[in-house]
């Protein structure tokens, strides 16, 4: 508890773009053959820093088979909400859940970076008597506690009732219950996130575990039974409002982005692959006259390739689909980047028309079948998949691995864990920093990044810039 607001809450989307420039990034470690414990890895990215683009710090976890895969902040901006803030607990640990164990870890971050630290572990068990649900997903920092979506519910395959949403405590982490007191039609879950002066949640749709855990089920793709829906919540009465089905072509609606500045009532999301077509593809959500619409604004076609550069299961489709599979949205609103993990690329819209994206630069390392190297000359395994981007805008990072059982039917060769970073232009653009790449020890594969102070997948803002 400090005694005034952690100066990493800022009032607005400006005031955070303004703010000093990050030193670390955090990183999740998985084994993805589970012989070794989970890590969190501490990157030094200050520029001129004799150890930038270096692990400074490891934080190795006590137990194996955990699965490391998306991960947050205690508390961020949201804590200034006027009506139900928060205001004097501080942007200090890290909550780490384990996607295949259930388990999740609390890092402390604090008094510096480079010797955070474990700082309470919560069991499987507890989860699953307090919230019903397992897998847990995303994590997110609200106004007065850490909301967290899962994959499954109850039972050991996580099919024993739906998926959702769990709330805990910001400075105990003792878990309080479930977050949905009416959840309409949702059956399936994936990503969420929220306009907080607004009122509303949105969330989204992968598939049940037995879908996912052992990899992507081919005859389940094909015949549409992935999520193709996006839910719209009334976010204090945790009521489901509105629900619309892409079609059920759609499969796979994963990330959900929100613009930043709350005076503005639209988002993004990103759909894997088109089942008709392997296209990728980006909508545009938006509320109008009391009522959420969504269609679908860009879309990004597959590449063909010849049928001895693709792994088995592509190989009867002669291409390779993009595989959309994360997304991310500048603190300004303008940029939005689109990870298309199977063809190795990264781009970058101009979003300004948000129902217009236009795309304004495009990068490529990896790839299933082209494989593009990093500038540097090393080689870079799988595709751009968890994307970051710093506060201010100018640094865009990414890691390589998206699943282990996926990486390993897409990437049968492997998949090393790999870290990169493009800077990107004011007007647009972006370039791969030939200086920046962050190697991790043998055996793990990286995932998601968190920036120290905050970045922009991470913090709601309750005051719209000026």
């Amino acid at each position: 508890m400090t005694m005034r607001p952690d100066p990493t809450f800022y009032a607005s989307p400006k005031l955070a773009m303004e703010a000093a420039p990050e030193n670390f990034a955090y990183t999740l470690l998985l084994s993805p053959d589970f012989s070794q414990p989970d890590a969190l890895a501490v990157i030094d990215v200050k520029p001129g820093s004799p150890t930038f683009s270096q692990v400074v710090h490891t934080v190795t976890m006590p137990h194996k088979g955990d699965e490391f895969h998306h991960f947050g902040w205690n508390a961020c901006s949201s804590a200034l909400s006027p009506l139900t803030g928060h205001a004097f607990v501080e942007r200090r640990n890290l909550i780490i859940p384990g996607i295949r164990s259930s388990r999740i870890y609390i890092v402390d971050t604090k008094p510096d970076p480079t010797k955070a630290k474990i700082h309470k572990i919560i069991e499987p068990e507890e989860v699953m008597k307090k919230t019903g649900y397992s897998r847990p997903h995303t994590v997110h920092c609200g106004p007065e506690g850490i909301y967290v979506s899962t994959l499954g519910g109850g039972g050991k395959d996580g099919t024993d009732g739906p998926p959702g949403i769990f709330i805990m405590d910001c400075e105990t982490f003792d878990i309080l219950g479930r977050w949905e007191i009416d959840r309409g039609p949702q059956n399936l879950h994936y990503d969420f996130w929220w306009n907080l002066p607004r009122d509303y949640m949105v969330t989204s749709e992968w598939g049940l575990p037995p879908q996912f855990e052992n990899g992507v089920v081919a005859e389940d793709l094909l015949s549409n039974k992935y999520g193709h829906q996006i839910h719209f919540w009334d976010l204090r009465a945790r009521r489901n409002v509105q629900t619309i089905d892409l079609g059920a072509n759609h499969q796979m609606a994963l990330e959900v982005r929100p613009a930043h500045d709350p005076v503005r009532e639209y988002g993004f999301l990103g759909v894997v692959v088109d089942s008709t077509n392997l296209e990728g593809s980006i909508w545009t959500w938006w509320r109008e006259g009391g009522q959420f619409h969504i269609e679908k604004t860009a879309t990004i076609p597959p590449e063909a390739a010849p049928k001895d550069q693709l792994p088995p299961l592509l190989q009867g489709f002669g291409a390779v689909p993009p595989l959309v599979t994360d997304i991310d949205l500048s603190m300004d609103d303008r940029f939005l980047y689109v990870s298309c993990w199977g063809t190795g690329e990264m781009r970058q819209y101009d979003v300004t028309d948000p129902r217009k994206p236009k795309l304004a630069g495009s990068v490529r390392v990896g790839g299933i079948a082209r494989r593009t190297p990093h500038p540097s000359g090393k080689a870079y395994a799988g595709g751009p998949q968890m994307v970051e981007i710093s506060r201010d805008g100018k640094r865009v990072y990414w890691t390589n691995s998206l699943y282990s059982t996926w990486d390993n039917q897409f990437y049968p060769d492997g998949v090393p864990g790999a870290q990169v970073m493009a800077n990107a232009s004011p007007s647009g653009g972006l370039a791969l920093a030939k200086d920046y790449w962050v190697s991790f020890p043998d055996g793990y594969r990286a995932h998601q990044i968190r920036l120290e102070g905050g970045d922009c997948s991470t913090d709601s803002f309750c005051y719209p810039s000026v």
